[in-house]
């Protein structure tokens, strides 16, 4: 990762853990749908935050910090049925160490 990471930088990771953990929960076929319904709804939500605005500014060091132990954290975890349940709550985190909105958003849409 960059010394500097802008919040896209950061949020772009971020986005690769989730699909991680995904990948991961995918492994129960039964979750198969709710599994991906998650990561895309996440996914679309951490990239709206990546590619605006915010997403250009740089990352101040406790973001950075935040953020990358979140990632690591996840990065951890082997158990499906455990990745499925972070696979809401990950993003969530992220999104408030980012200081984005994690419910909706202004205009109305879902965050």
């Amino acid at each position: 990762m960059d010394a500097n990471p802008t919040l896209g930088m950061l949020l772009e990771a971020a986005i690769a853990a989730e699909d991680a953990l995904a990948d991961l929960g995918e492994s129960i076929d039964a979750e198969w749908s709710y599994v991906n319904d998650l990561r895309q709804a996440w996914s679309d939500r951490l990239d709206e935050v990546a590619s605006g605005p915010q997403g250009a500014q740089p990352a101040g060091p406790a973001v950075v910090a935040a953020i990358g132990l979140a990632i690591d954290e996840v990065g951890r975890i082997a158990d499906p049925h455990r990745a499925i349940d972070w696979l809401s709550t990950f993003p969530q985190v992220v999104l408030l160490a980012a200081g984005a909105a994690i419910g909706p958003t202004s205009d109305g849409r879902a965050g």
